[in-house]
């Protein structure tokens, strides 16, 4: 499979070395041996700090996906009420996967260019009265990022429980969990923490831990197991230590860095990538740029080009960037300036390719 120098694609993102090399390390069974427990609570806690919460963080052994799956049958039964807000794929994605677990499911959808209103969704939430609510962060087929201050309060207005998405903003991004009164937030390894599509996430609220403990779900992605798990070992399957001691290394690497800088270093990427494409004449994707996210930008195909052209030539220059999804496959790229990714020298020679590729029309 041909390799690419300049890769930035939303997610997997490139691995740093010093995580890598934990996969070639060997260690003992996670299900009988307390040094994995220990790993596990220190992986955690790192995690919590990332995420801004004393909330416990469930460490589940599979794709962003799962976490996403695990919520929702966590918490829901078939016939619940669910309140899926979308402005974008991922979130319109919810509401498929309440229809196909039998949830009574409402979709509130805005353009997938725009970020949903607050007050729309508030008083949609109050007529309607859901279970759960949720809400992506970062669209990234939209490469749009909302803002999640008022969805806690809404959410408790309505007496329903917050799930939101940040699989592709978290350690890229602010996220404030307690703050935002998010009652469950999923993250996956695979984006801003640079890591292999192997592990995902799950905070829990005080409110979400009773609501998993009431519905007593039992399923490999069910987030009952780890309430106890966390302090006994007893995990549901056996884990994955190799997956953990390297997202111990990448959390080392973003609190070495310090978050601060490492949020300031992903917007400087972000903004250097939206004012490189202006220069060159590619519109954005989202209507105004305030809404853009410094994880993903999403720009419009070039008139006169294809999707299928414009990213042949651009691979045949080293650079791979990312395609997209239903409505917008074909008609809106995107640069995945993420984790390791989120580089202003990268983030440059992909540019400068697309200027040369660009000046040589198909």
């Amino acid at each position: 499979m041909e390799r690419y120098p300049v890769g930035l694609v939303p997610g997997p993102v490139r691995v740093p070395e010093a995580a890598a090399a934990r996969y070639g390390e060997d260690y003992g069974s996670p299900d009988l041996e307390g040094d994995f427990l220990s790993l596990y609570r220190s992986c955690e806690a790192g995690l919590a700090r990332l995420l801004h919460t004393e909330n416990p963080v469930a460490i589940q052994c599979g794709e962003g996906m799962l976490a996403l799956w695990g919520a929702l049958n966590s918490v829901l039964a078939p016939g619940d009420r669910l309140l899926a807000v979308s402005s974008g794929v991922f979130g319109s994605g919810f509401a498929e996967m309440g229809r196909a677990l039998g949830l009574e499911v409402r979709l509130l959808e805005f353009p997938f260019s725009r970020l949903p209103d607050p007050e729309e969704v508030r008083q949609e939430a109050l007529r309607f009265r859901p279970r759960m609510m949720t809400v992506v962060h970062c669209e990234t087929p939209s490469g749009t990022l909302t803002p999640l201050e008022d969805y806690g309060r809404i959410a408790r207005e309505a007496e329903a429980l917050l799930c939101v998405d940040f699989v592709a903003s978290a350690g890229g991004a602010p996220v404030r969990v307690d703050d935002w009164g998010i009652d469950l937030g999923l993250l996956g390894s695979q984006k801003c923490l640079s890591l292999p599509p192997d592990l995902c996430f799950t905070s829990l609220s005080p409110r979400a831990r009773e609501a998993v403990r009431l519905r007593g779900y039992q399923g490999y992605d069910a987030l009952a197991p780890f309430e106890e798990a966390r302090l006994t070992g007893a995990f549901p399957y056996t884990h994955h230590w190799r997956g953990l001691a390297a997202l111990r290394q990448a959390l080392d690497l973003y609190e070495e860095e310090g978050q601060e800088a490492v949020w300031s270093r992903h917007a400087r990427a972000a903004a250097r990538c939206r004012s490189r494409l202006a220069d060159l004449g590619v519109a954005l994707f989202p209507e105004e740029e305030a809404f853009c996210s410094p994880t993903v930008t999403a720009a419009r195909v070039p008139e006169g080009w294809t999707w299928e052209a414009l990213d042949g030539a651009l691979r045949r220059r080293g650079v791979v960037l990312g395609g997209n999804y239903g409505p917008l496959a074909g008609k809106v790229f995107r640069f995945g300036h993420m984790g390791t990714q989120a580089s202003l020298p990268l983030v440059d020679r992909a540019l400068d390719a697309l200027g040369e590729v660009l000046a040589k029309r198909p």
